[in-house]
């Protein structure tokens, strides 16, 4: 099991976030309302609403790619635990600098990291091309040295991969050649963060993919919708194993090299896998089949209505064909809240009526990596080690 040492960072990175709130000022313009999260992704970021062909051109995986809202996703549900303000989706912040500065979401529920097939797919460069726009607009509108103040003080969530994988999955034979498909994704990832950086982006979150071996598309695929599989599939995971790896080692390095800078990787595939090894532990009762999608005529459909979802999502790790269910989502964000006060590490927020807030009773698994070669201690708040 990771060690949870991503998280370690991340709160790290977040309390950096903090004292830098404080240093964030404006010539004649109102204090922006402190740092904020900005996010880039695909369907593990968004839930389908913030795709203006989403309704026209939807494929038939999932018009509905989770239960509810965005605030059941990961990123949001972190930074709500960090009294960051909700993420407005990009389409729908008309130019606003009010909600710019409250942090935008810019991803898309069919996104992919290479170029996309299909006019309903939204690329890592298209979403990279708009938060650099967004910066530009700050720049104009607060002027460059408080713009890039903010910039340097939010966090930048990214959370691609997974289209890319399961398209290639389905159009071509597994082999040597997943692996080289694997590699090229992880250097168009080290590239954007690069960008990223370049765009005076200093504080980056870099999540992996879920294992999609284990998700019901492949294995429903696999069987030919017919029943009988296997819990996961071995030749799948290996893939997506080594671009986690790979991508994680280039994170490293890139974190070492940028002294100012802190950017990090989140191993989500491990947290997935704790849930699908250990159902029992977390109440669990089913680890393969969607919540909501189904089988029809030997062919594969997604959530295209909440009306055919399961009445108890809660015990289900999947939610549609390879999206986890909010169960899943606030049981790692609760493992990486856990930690945070568990360890004192920095003075934590109060809540509404002056108390300070109180670490949730239920307990997650620890999601992280393996690779990261530096603890954070108490004693390093404020410096890059």
């Amino acid at each position: 099991m990771a060690s949870g040492k991503c998280f370690r960072y991340l709160i790290f990175v977040l309390t950096s976030v903090c004292v830098a709130s404080v240093k964030i000022g404006l010539s004649g313009v109102e204090t922006p309302p402190g740092p904020a999260m900005f996010v880039l992704g695909d369907s593990s970021v968004d839930c389908g609403d913030n795709n203006p062909f989403n309704g026209l051109f939807h494929k038939n995986l999932s018009r509905f790619p989770c239960n509810g809202s965005d605030t059941t996703l990961l990123p949001q549900l972190l930074a709500k635990r960090m009294k960051l303000p909700y993420t407005t989706p990009f389409y729908s912040q008309n130019g606003s600098i009010d909600r710019i500065l409250g942090g935008l979401n810019f991803g898309s529920a069919e996104a992919s990291i290479l170029s996309p097939r299909s006019r309903n797919y939204q690329s890592l460069n298209q979403q990279l091309r708009q938060a650099f726009e967004t910066i530009q607009l700050l720049q104009l509108q607060l002027g460059e040295s408080t713009a890039n103040a903010f910039i340097n003080s939010s966090i930048f969530y990214l959370s691609f991969g997974k289209d890319d994988f399961t398209d290639f999955f389905h159009n071509n034979s597994l082999g040597n050649s997943g692996f080289d498909f694997a590699h090229i994704l992880v250097e168009q990832m080290t590239n954007g963060v690069r960008s990223l950086y370049a765009s005076n982006v200093r504080k980056i979150v870099c999540a992996g993919v879920v294992p999609l071996g284990c998700a019901p598309q492949a294995l429903l695929l696999k069987s030919g919708g017919n029943g009988v599989r296997k819990a996961c599939l071995d030749d799948v995971n290996k893939v997506v194993s080594y671009y986690n790896r790979r991508l994680e080692g280039n994170i490293a390095g890139m974190d070492r090299q940028l002294g100012d800078a802190r950017v990090v990787f989140c191993d989500v595939y491990e947290g997935v896998m704790e849930f699908i090894d250990h159902p029992d532990k977390y109440g669990i009762k089913d680890v393969r089949n969607a919540c909501c999608g189904v089988v029809r005529d030997g062919k594969v459909s997604g959530c295209v209505s909440t009306e055919m979802a399961c009445q108890e999502a809660s015990t289900h790790v999947w939610w549609d064909l390879q999206n986890p269910t909010p169960a899943v989502n606030s049981l790692l964000a609760q493992s990486a809240w856990k930690w945070w006060m568990d360890t004192k590490l920095v003075v934590l927020p109060a809540s509404d009526d002056g108390d300070v807030v109180s670490s949730p009773p239920e307990e997650g698994p620890s999601v992280g990596v393996n690779a990261a070669d530096t603890e954070i201690h108490q004693t390093q708040v404020g410096t890059k080690n």
